[in-house]
């Protein structure tokens, strides 16, 4: 689709929409709507109900984290046209304190897509049926996609047998970070002499440990 098609259809959705896009942007093939977070439901009832648009298709939804951003989450929805062999992608922008309409009412597959992102980011949507984690475990605590969510998280859990029942204990790492310096397998060790090493060694006929000499 060229970019004046693109360019088309988006001036037709602002207008049809007055006061609810508040901009539109075309990056990589796509069309990508910035939209008032109050008027999701309808723009997305619109956008599948138009003849000139029918996005009868939710591929997805998804959060992006802006921590520096006072509203530092963007809701992304990917919507397909089968008929028009198109997609677009409409976003809204929020915080961790104010919600986002669900949308479930106008897409059914909305409700484990909106499940996911709450579970991922702490992202509230208003109105859900049942709002609740889908991807980590019960008593899970924090957002794992949280760009200040920590790398090890805050607990591990696990199945004891003395005990026969699921245990949560505070994570514990099993050895120290490890630094790499992305050399050859040959060239990487070189506090350890370890099987196969002589192969770069000849003193009989003076050459020298070619490892030694790439790193004097």
């Amino acid at each position: 689709m060229s970019d004046e098609a693109f360019i088309d259809l988006a001036e037709h959705i602002q207008e049809s929409l007055k006061g609810s896009v508040e901009s539109y942007s075309i990056l990589a093939g796509e069309l990508v709507l910035q939209v008032d977070r109050e008027k999701i439901v309808p723009v997305l009832q619109f956008l599948r109900d138009d003849r000139e648009s029918a996005f009868k298709v939710l591929v997805d939804v998804c959060g992006v984290d802006y921590p520096e951003r006072e509203e530092r989450f963007d809701v992304v929805y990917n919507l397909l046209s089968l008929n028009q062999n198109q997609r677009v992608r409409v976003k809204v922008r929020t915080s961790e304190n104010i919600p986002v309409p669900s949308v479930t009412g106008i897409f059914s597959a909305a409700g484990w897509f909106e499940r996911e992102v709450w579970d991922m980011y702490g992202i509230y949507f208003s109105g859900h049926p049942d709002l609740r984690r889908i991807l980590t475990d019960y008593g899970f605590e924090g957002h794992p996609l949280r760009k200040d969510f920590p790398l090890t998280g805050y607990v591990e859990v696990r199945y004891d047998d003395e005990l026969k029942r699921v245990v949560y204990e505070p994570v514990k790492l099993t050895q120290d970070f490890r630094s790499f310096d992305f050399l050859s397998p040959w060239e990487g060790v070189t506090s350890v002499q370890l099987p196969g090493d002589e192969k770069g060694m000849k003193q009989d006929h003076g050459w020298t440990d070619y490892r030694k000499e790439k790193t004097s």
